[in-house]
């Protein structure tokens, strides 16, 4: 495997006047509070002396969201708290500022932040941008107002919440004409994207609904239509062909109607019409078409390719002194891959595997910028990437080694216990899986998310920033 070779890159220490009048030692404010961010904040908070920075975090929320395990969450296998690693405990030297940055000012270098109609204003000496990534939306009628993602935990449990209530709902209709026909609406799911949330989500929620139908009088597992609808002509493309073929065969051998280079054309209450000129009555759409960076990026006004943030393979983002970025929300070239003739190399993968090293990489050049280690480039392999597909089906490719079956199951769930970088996270998600194993699976509603919140504009909270075309 080859690649550029290694080489240092000359970073500006900090100014000697950045303290301003007041003497503080230089900020380092970092917006996001995803992998990337986090780790970053971890890395400086462990190797940088006492008073030689002041660490400062901007993000919506007071914990690190353990996203890949967010459709265990949606069914009921996980606690929500539990994959929600607290900040406040795991980064006790950084200064945390709830809320989102609107506005960055790349030249005064200060930041604009909201949260709840205050907004605040910092100054900082160096500026990571890690703010992550949304689910990608596209210009089709009915889908902001129809569909729910799964990317935060108020989506997760909502969506956990309105599967059960429309099966309650279903098992409730009379045996009518009219009755009928909500009933099948109740009782089918379309979900988009057959990347990893769409699949797991579809996959682990029809699994969960066959352990738990016995809440029902009227209604089985079996008569819940599953719909899987993606562009792409394969499930699960990230893993390869032969295992994504075989999660395409553990899902039609369940009963899911997996319809591929198909996509949403139009989205109703009731009612979802497809690319292939199919209209399906359904009351419950599930959006998971991938991501996109964080509106964020495009209010910069600095270069970006294919809508992430560009940066230098040292993470800092060239024309903008003090500026690093990374995760979601960045291109970073992958010096992992061997470049092609013309000497382009593709961008690292927005997966939580890549933010979390870059993150580390991250903390390691900024405290360089700081005057403390030597800054290097990223580079990080990939290491393989798993799939659960609920019960004892999972698909997996540690080192570039496929698996399935049980074997990829517990390769899944040591990697997911593994990444988790918190012990007490740990532990609480090992005795979530004990428990769903030994004990009956939780089928309590809670109804805790209202609809409109669990919108993808309000639960992503993308409104805060101007219309991108």
């Amino acid at each position: 495997m080859t690649g550029s070779p290694r080489r240092r890159r000359p970073f500006p220490r900090a100014r000697e006047d950045a303290a301003g009048p007041t003497g503080r030692p230089p900020r380092v404010v970092v917006v996001g509070g995803g992998f990337a961010g986090f780790h970053a904040l971890r890395y400086l908070q462990r190797h940088l002396p006492r008073g030689t920075a002041e660490l400062v975090l901007v993000t919506p929320n007071d914990y690190l969201l353990y996203s890949p395990l967010l459709p265990e969450v949606a069914t009921g296998v996980v606690e929500a708290r539990h994959i929600a690693v607290s900040l406040r405990r795991t980064l006790p030297r950084v200064r945390l500022v709830l809320g989102r940055v609107s506005d960055v000012d790349l030249t005064g270098h200060r930041v604009t932040v909201q949260r709840a109609g205050l907004v605040q204003r910092l100054d900082w000496d160096q500026l990571v941008l890690v703010p992550g990534s949304i689910t990608r939306q596209f210009d089709i009628p009915g889908v902001p107002e129809q569909a729910r993602g799964l990317k935060t935990l108020v989506e997760a449990v909502y969506l956990r919440d309105h599967l059960l209530e429309q099966l309650d709902l279903a098992d409730a209709q009379p045996d009518t004409e009219e009755g009928r026909a909500a009933r099948a609406e109740m009782l089918t799911v379309v979900a988009v994207g057959a990347g990893y949330t769409g699949t797991e989500f579809v996959a682990q929620a029809q699994r969960w609904l066959t352990r738990i139908e016995r809440r029902w009088d009227r209604t089985r597992a079996r008569d819940v239509r599953w719909v899987l609808v993606d562009v792409a002509p394969a499930v699960l493309p990230e893993l390869g062909p032969r295992l994504g073929a075989h999660a395409l065969r553990v899902l039609r051998d369940r009963g899911v109607d997996v319809r591929l280079r198909t996509s949403v054309a139009s989205a109703e209450d009731t009612r979802v019409v497809l690319t292939d000129g199919t209209t399906i009555a359904t009351r419950t759409l599930v959006w998971g078409a991938g991501v996109v960076a964080s509106p964020l990026v495009m209010e910069l006004g600095l270069p970006t390719r294919r809508g992430r943030l560009v940066t230098t393979p040292e993470l800092s983002v060239p024309g903008a002194d003090g500026v690093w970025a990374a995760g979601d929300a960045a291109a970073v070239p992958d010096l992992a891959v061997d470049a092609a003739a013309d000497g382009h190399r593709p961008d690292t993968q927005p997966t939580a595997q890549h933010a979390q090293r870059q993150g580390v990489a991250l903390g390691r050049n900024v405290a360089a910028a700081l005057g403390h280690g030597t800054a290097r480039p990223y580079r990080h392999p990939d290491l393989g990437l798993v799939a659960d597909l609920g019960g004892l089906d999972a698909v997996a490719r540690p080192l570039g080694i496929p698996l399935t079956g049980p074997v990829a199951k517990v390769v899944a769930r040591g990697y997911h216990l593994y990444a988790l970088p918190a012990t007490s996270n740990r532990i609480r998600v090992a005795l979530d899986w004990a428990f769903q194993t030994l004990l009956p699976p939780d089928e309590t509603q809670l109804s805790v998310v209202r609809e409109e919140d669990a919108r993808l504009a309000t639960a992503q909270a993308t409104a805060i920033y101007r219309p991108t075309a």
